[in-house]
């Protein structure tokens, strides 16, 4: 069976509550599918109007009034208003082989009655009627396609429009005067994608607990050359600390093995011969480990194609988003990490250790350029599976 595209639309109303992890969560480990572009949306008028439009459709007659509901819901909750200025809209592309049915299955429809909690809707949707059937409250918490001609025609839509609506978002919200507001850069790492399950929602989800507001994102595969440089800094202080590391490890396997007594000036320059040498090494794993393959290994004219190793990048923005951020993430190491955290709940060593956060608003800047978080990566992936917009 041929693989197809399909989409989710997170709602303004899902994002403000902070359900966004919990909706990843289930449509990957529910699906199976292959989560492959994530963009942010703060959707103009126009495209509004266009994409409801699309709703209402004479394929099942007896849906009309759902579908007549969503229509209106889209109108009134996706266009700019006072109340809200800029609501924003998460899209979620998904590729795998029946993907359209998929992930209606994890979405599930809405209806009133009492919800089971077995699909998102169930779980983040509500459809309230009053004694006479008139809904009084309707929130679908997502949207998705009904079939594969609404998944082409709804992605070439947005993918239109993803430059000048989508993107990392200005002006979304609004703060106290002269309150250090901050943008800062997360990236939920390879390890939390080895297979299709609940860890990339649930690393996001903890991070909401810091009440900070999503501005971007992005699924990245990061090149050679990239993490290189992402990784740069991180070069010399491994050399450093390896060559502290190494010198009495190395002075005591040569006494051991070979007999031979050292004295301290020995053991010094075994340090300065080795740390860097073990620095090195375990730099270049970090390498690997978030794009696939080591430097040393990588052909020159691959290094600067997209790598095996998927991540995700948020844009987090915020008062002091940096030190919320760095908080909940906790130390490189898990096993010293406080209880709650991220990297203590998710984190398995050093390196593996769930998700990466810039220590400060100059590197998140840094940081962000080097993975090119401006990057549209969703108009050409549209493009070139459908064949056009």
């Amino acid at each position: 069976m041929a693989e197809e595209l399909s989409y989710v639309l997170v709602t303004p109303y899902s994002i403000r509550k902070s359900r966004t992890g919990g909706i990843i969560s289930r449509l990957i480990s529910r699906t199976g599918l292959d989560l492959i572009r994530a963009r942010m949306f703060s959707p103009s008028k126009e495209l509004v109007e266009s994409y409801a439009a699309t709703l209402v459709t004479d394929a099942e007659p007896r849906h009309h009034a759902l579908q007549e509901l969503i229509r209106d819901y889209v109108l009134q909750n996706f266009i700019p208003n006072q109340a809200d200025a800029k609501p924003r809209v998460l899209l979620l592309v998904f590729r795998g082989e029946d993907a359209v049915v998929k992930l209606r299955a994890a979405v599930g429809s809405i209806a009133p009655g009492r919800p089971s909690g077995e699909n998102i809707r169930d779980t983040y949707g509500d459809y309230i009627t009053d004694a006479n059937g008139k809904v009084v409250y309707f929130e679908p918490a997502v949207l998705c396609p009904p079939d594969a001609v609404a998944a082409e025609r709804n992605l070439k839509l947005w993918a239109r429009y993803s430059d000048t609506d989508g993107g990392i978002l200005q002006n979304v919200a609004t703060y106290p005067p002269g309150a250090n507001v901050e943008r800062t850069l997360v990236l939920i790492k390879p390890d939390n994608f080895r297979f299709p399950n609940a860890r990339p929602g649930g690393v996001i989800d903890v991070f909401s607990r810091t009440g900070l507001t999503i501005v971007g994102t992005k699924v990245h595969f990061m090149s050679v050359a990239q993490a290189c440089e992402f990784y740069g800094p991180v070069l010399d202080v491994l050399k450093n600390i390896f060559r502290d590391r190494t010198a009495p490890m190395a002075r005591l396997a040569i006494e051991q093995e070979l007999g031979i007594m050292l004295n301290d000036e020995v053991q010094r320059q075994l340090g300065d011969i080795l740390g860097p040498i073990n620095g090195q090494q375990n730099w270049e794993s970090i390498v690997q480990f978030m794009a696939g393959t080591k430097p040393s290994e990588c052909p020159p004219e691959k290094r600067d194609q997209p790598g095996s190793e998927k991540c995700i990048a948020l844009i987090y923005e915020g008062v002091d988003a940096v030190r919320k951020i760095r908080e909940v993430l906790g130390p490189t190491d898990p096993s010293k990490a406080p209880p709650g955290s991220i990297r203590r709940e998710f984190g398995q060593t050093i390196m593996v250790n769930a998700a990466h956060a810039s220590d400060s608003a100059e590197n998140a800047r840094r940081e962000t350029g080097i993975i090119q978080i401006e990057e549209n990566n969703l108009k050409p992936l549209v493009e070139s599976f459908y064949g056009s917009l």
